[in-house]
């Protein structure tokens, strides 16, 4: 699984115009062939990924006699051409989804649907933790499909070197800390590599797990951004990029560890398709917790949804209903291998969590707010200091 499902550029501009109606009988003219109802069905997906997602299409189409869906390749262009679509009323019937706060006036709610199938029954299907992810103040807009949670990964072969034991699922910052030092010690590697300059939609997992978020209840950023766990999390990153045994890389690590430059660090999914190409000595385990807390993984998660404006909401769901089925016990599946359980057992520890994207209207604003934060706290010539930093955040 790769990190396409997360795509970071989300255009909302043409949302305003979805609000002011949900079709328009203008619109797909072409919408009936030779009997059959046409359904538009768009993704993000790229190459091999499209060619299996094609394949599903065309099996669905084979057996609904009524019902033809067409897939369309949206790939870089997909936010561009869904907020285009939106505005104009002319929005593909079924889509790939992930950013609900920006699209979710323009998605049917499924409440409905799901408990025609139903209700409790269908959702079980699914993980639990995954229906936060596509779900918004308490309306589900998408059924899951792909996502990945994330793990500690580490070398094998420099653990080895420095005469280390391997990390296991119990262990705590600290001792992947006092595991680091020993590796920087005694081989050419880093101990750990994290992101100078992190995604803050992902960051905030190392505040779940420290008991903390970005925000409160309420979606206010003071008393929860600069909390004593709040800061206890930055600093102590910034401590190993201090003393030494810690690398903050432009990108995630995934190069860093690649090249044998890193022994440690902590990634999703996407990453394992790479260091398998490179033939790397290589394990996962779950990221390490702080003084016993259940460690917590951000989510990157995709569903498939409906437009408001579709004309053929039950031919749509009927897709859905088939498409989610196959794609998510496909991804499931690629975890649920013999060395990545970790990635299952990260899922199931993350339910009930839902990042501050989800609870606060400004969420762009804050995100890069809080990117300029995080190169201020790690980039090499700055190194602030935690408190103020967040302090100042946290009053914006």
């Amino acid at each position: 699984m790769k990190r396409k499902w997360i795509l970071v550029s989300v255009f909302t501009v043409a949302l305003a115009a979805v609000i002011s109606g949900c079709g328009n009988d203008d619109k797909n003219d072409n919408d009936s062939k030779d009997g059959k109802v046409q359904l538009r069905f768009a993704t993000w997906d790229v190459a091999e990924d499209m060619d299996r997602q094609q394949k599903l299409v065309d099996e669905f189409n084979k057996a609904h006699e009524n019902i033809e869906v067409t897939l369309e390749a949206y790939g870089s262009n997909y936010d561009t051409k869904i907020s285009a679509g939106m505005g104009s009323s002319d929005a593909p019937d079924i889509m790939y989804m992930w950013n609900y706060p920006a699209y979710a006036d323009g998605l049917e709610p499924l409440e409905s649907y799901i408990e025609k199938e139903g209700g409790a029954e269908f959702k079980e299907k699914f993980s639990d933790t995954l229906w936060n992810y596509n779900s918004l103040e308490e309306e589900i807009y998408g059924v899951p499909v792909g996502f990945t949670s994330h793990v500690l990964y580490y070398n094998k072969d420099l653990f080895t070197e420095a005469g280390l034991e391997e990390p296991t699922n119990e262990w705590t910052w600290p001792d992947l800390q006092n595991a680091a030092k020993t590796i920087t010690e005694k081989t050419d590697a880093k101990g750990f590599a994290f992101q100078m300059k992190p995604d803050p939609y992902d960051f905030e997992m190392y505040l779940w797990s420290n008991g903390t978020a970005y925000c409160n209840e309420d979606g206010e950023l003071k008393d929860s951004l600069d909390s004593k766990a709040s800061k206890e999390v930055f600093t102590m990153f910034q401590n190993m990029e201090k003393e030494g045994y810690g690398i903050a890389t432009e990108k995630d690590g995934t190069d860093e560890f690649r090249s044998g430059n890193a022994a440690m660090f902590v990634s999703a999914s996407w990453a394992i398709e790479a260091l398998n190409e490179d033939g790397m000595n290589y394990g996962v385990v779950n990221i390490p917790s702080f003084d016993g807390k259940k460690s917590v993984s951000i989510l990157n998660s995709s569903g498939v949804s409906i437009s408001k404006g579709s004309k053929h909401k039950e031919e749509a769901w009927e897709f859905i209903k088939f498409y989610s089925e196959k794609e998510y016990a496909k991804g499931y599946g690629e975890m649920n291998t013999p060395g990545l359980e970790a990635f299952l057992t990260m899922l199931d520890q993350s339910d009930g969590y839902r990042p501050t994207s989800f609870q606060i209207d400004n969420w762009s604003e804050v995100s890069e707010n809080l990117s300029l934060a995080f190169e201020e706290i790690f980039n090499p010539s700055s190194m602030r200091d935690v408190s103020e930093v967040l302090g100042e955040v946290a009053q914006q």
